[in-house]
């Protein structure tokens, strides 16, 4: 990718981006992926997801349909490229056609993030809640435990409906060749809780001690490439017993018996309280931090152009968009649910200028003390984002590039730190503490 900075009108800068033949097939073949993804459509062995989609959905040209999401695709690459931060991200404005075999050219008008002070860089003082420990998510872990070490027993022999559990002997195989996570001479299943594909407990359901069925499903598998599709598994199953359930009473004498290792059941729930509170105390350090920056955002000066909060207004409406469509509502439902077209549009500008001046305030901090942010503030935003799997989330960021948007979280996580550490701090008295 190839991009030339040239002075825009007033503040912009305007950037002339050139993507090349293969940048521009890539970022088809990513837009195209994530299409079939979003319409619930699996990849398919020895299929493009063109094929699939023309096949599922009856889309002729796929690349077409994709055209517009390839383009946002590309913006943050060439943006992070020109090492400007922006005050939102812009829109492209295509040059030339977007298609296979050709490079593709398009100009983006970046507004560069504006500078502003606060009328004081002194340290913030804050009120905050104390920490308490949640003895409940305790009690949830030693349930979870129990549940984890469940064992099934025989009970009367009846007709096999969901919710059942049982024992079954299986033989499953693919292409004729036996699978062997899928083959046992028994294994204890439970009906109807879909612990397999579907179409499989449908055919089991019925069956009695002693039945034996054979019958074809269809399951997740691997093609060549990684990519997961599906395939047909043939399998014979026979019905060995119903049983039920036996969940265990987690107390001092299981705890011998299972987990020498403790001496008892409190000590269990202390070494489990130590670990919950580990975790729990980073997401307390997010509370100071935050409160600490609210704090500070009442020191904010100067006026925020109506560029920015308009280019900001746009993203945040597009979010919004998307967050309703995932919950499973029209936004003409969404809009009637909280009071109306005008009201969501004052609430979603009370809330934009919100994290506007935040974020432009500890933007002032970071500058104003000459703060330098680390790898584990890095990382640390990367787990906020994605605590499953932090480091995934930061590599699809660069890749993808929104390095400089990862960048500026770093630097005003790294602000927030700073805030925090030399604030003055009051924790309030609990109401019990206080009679």
């Amino acid at each position: 990718m190839k991009v030339v900075k040239k002075k825009g009108e007033g503040d912009f800068v305007n950037l002339d981006v050139t993507v090349s033949s293969a940048e521009a097939a890539d970022a088809l073949n990513q837009a195209g992926r994530v299409f079939c993804g979003q319409m619930g459509l699996r990849p398919e062995q020895g299929k493009t997801p063109e094929q699939v989609a023309s096949e599922r959905l009856g889309i002729k040209n796929l690349d077409e349909t994709v055209t517009q999401q390839t383009i946002e695709f590309l913006v943050p690459g060439a943006i992070n490229k020109s090492g400007i931060v922006p005050a939102y991200i812009p829109t492209a404005e295509p040059k030339t056609r977007l298609a296979r075999g050709h490079a593709f050219q398009f100009e983006l008008k970046v507004l560069p993030k504006p500078s502003f002070e606060l009328s004081s860089y002194d340290p913030v003082s804050i009120e905050i809640e104390p920490y308490v420990s949640d003895e409940a998510q305790i009690d949830e872990q030693i349930n979870n435990m129990a549940r984890a070490y469940t064992s099934f027993v025989a009970t009367d022999p009846k007709p096999l409906e969901a919710g059942d559990s049982c024992l079954i002997k299986m033989e499953t195989t693919k292409d004729g060749e036996p699978v062997p996570g899928l083959t046992t001479e028994g294994r204890s299943y439970s009906a109807g809780q879909d612990l397999m594909p579907p179409g499989f407990d449908e055919n089991i359901f019925g069956m009695e001690p002693g039945d034996t069925r054979s019958f074809t499903f269809e399951g997740p598998g691997l093609d060549e490439d990684m990519n997961e599709i599906m395939e047909k598994f043939d399998t014979t199953i026979t019905l060995l017993e119903i049983q039920k359930e036996v969940v265990p009473v987690i107390d001092d004498a299981w705890i011998s018996q299972n987990l020498p290792m403790y001496n008892n059941l409190q000590e269990l729930r202390d070494m489990m309280a130590r670990e919950i509170d580990k975790e729990r105390k980073k997401y307390y350090e997010d509370y100071k931090r935050n409160v600490a920056a609210t704090e500070l955002s009442k020191r904010f000066e100067g006026h925020i152009p109506d560029e920015v909060y308009e280019g900001a207004m746009g993203e945040t409406s597009k979010r919004l968009h998307q967050q309703v469509a995932q919950q499973g509502l029209t936004w003409e439902q969404f809009v009637e649910q909280n009071g109306g077209e005008q009201q969501v549009n004052m609430l979603m500008m009370v809330e934009m200028r919100q994290q506007l001046v935040l974020g432009f305030a500890l933007d002032a901090y970071y500058r104003k003390k000459g703060l330098s942010y680390t790898e584990d503030d890095l990382d640390e935003v990367c787990f906020q984002m994605a605590p499953e799997n932090p480091k995934m989330a930061r590599a699809n960021m660069e890749r993808s590039g929104f390095g400089y948007a990862l960048r500026e979280s770093a630097e005003r996580l790294r602000a927030c730190k700073d805030l925090v550490e030399h604030a003055d701090i009051t924790v309030k008295v609990p109401v019990q503490d206080q009679e």
